[in-house]
């Protein structure tokens, strides 16, 4: 069995180094079948070379996040868009997920936080899947307009600081989309585009678990490592995220993550 088909960080190594899109997808929910059903082992030691960026196909084109078109979902246009930016963010994701699993698999930290980025994987790539479909369904395909880079800049800059890849990822990013979710959901309602409206319905409740799962092991960190939770997310925020924290924050969605309050209303 090659080292990819036995080892959980070649594995994750694997998914990160496919640039095509839907391979990517696919060998991250492969990836995640292989752990739960035991065909993988946790590496004991962090592999030599650890990539900095995955690889990305060869469309769509990268560009400045200000120099992203706007995309205004009063107009079909605006909201295929959105669906492709939406796509981008979930490819983003699987990435983000098996970068989390592989990158830190030496850390001091049980197998469950690895069960817990391997779902989180397959589920970014379950929703990646699904809005490419969808996309193709309106006559665009994943590629077909420019995205920007931002999300891989956190994990880039969080690579060596497992706390801080903890705050920004899941308890920043991630919790942003649970805070602006609910209003394109109501848009494409509005539209009569259900099918897209309950995509991302499906999405907003995996991202609720994702993001309860980075509160779980930033506190599990903060309690072993007798450190104060709430000023070390600040501290992380101030260090790593660039601008601040700007409502509207989706409170109730936050807490059912386990998210407190007294975290990011600052």
């Amino acid at each position: 069995m090659s080292a990819a088909r036995s080892s959980l960080a070649h594995a994750c190594r694997d998914v990160l180094l496919t640039s095509d899109a839907r391979q990517k997808a696919a060998k991250a929910r492969e990836t995640a079948s292989l752990w739960r059903n035991g065909s993988l082992q946790r590496d004991t030691t962090a592999l030599k070379h650890w990539p900095d960026r995955p690889a990305r196909p060869a469309a769509p084109k990268l560009v400045a996040p200000q120099d992203m078109p706007k995309r205004r979902m009063s107009s079909p246009t605006g909201r295929k868009n959105q669906l492709h930016a939406l796509a981008h963010i979930e490819l983003n994701a699987i990435d983000l997920a098996f970068d989390m699993a592989g990158r830190f698999i030496h850390a001091d930290v049980p197998d469950n936080f690895i069960d817990d980025w391997i779902k989180v994987g397959a589920d970014e790539g379950r929703h990646f899947l699904m809005l490419a479909d969808r996309l193709e369904e309106l006559d665009m395909n994943y590629g077909d307009l420019p995205a920007h880079d931002g999300l891989w800049q956190a994990a880039y800059d969080t690579r060596d600081d497992l706390l801080g890849r903890l705050v920004i990822v899941p308890l920043v990013l991630e919790a942003r989309g649970l805070d602006v979710t609910p209003l394109m959901i109501e848009k494409f309602l509005q539209a009569d585009d259900h099918k897209s409206a309950k995509m991302l319905e499906i999405i907003f409740e995996d991202e609720k678990t994702h993001v309860q799962a980075g509160t779980r092991w930033f506190h599990y960190l903060c309690q072993d490592q007798a450190l104060d939770p709430q000023n070390i997310f600040q501290t992380m925020v101030q260090r790593y995220f660039t601008g601040r924290l700007k409502p509207p924050f989706n409170d109730e969605a936050r807490a059912q993550a386990g998210l407190p309050v007294h975290y990011y209303h600052l």
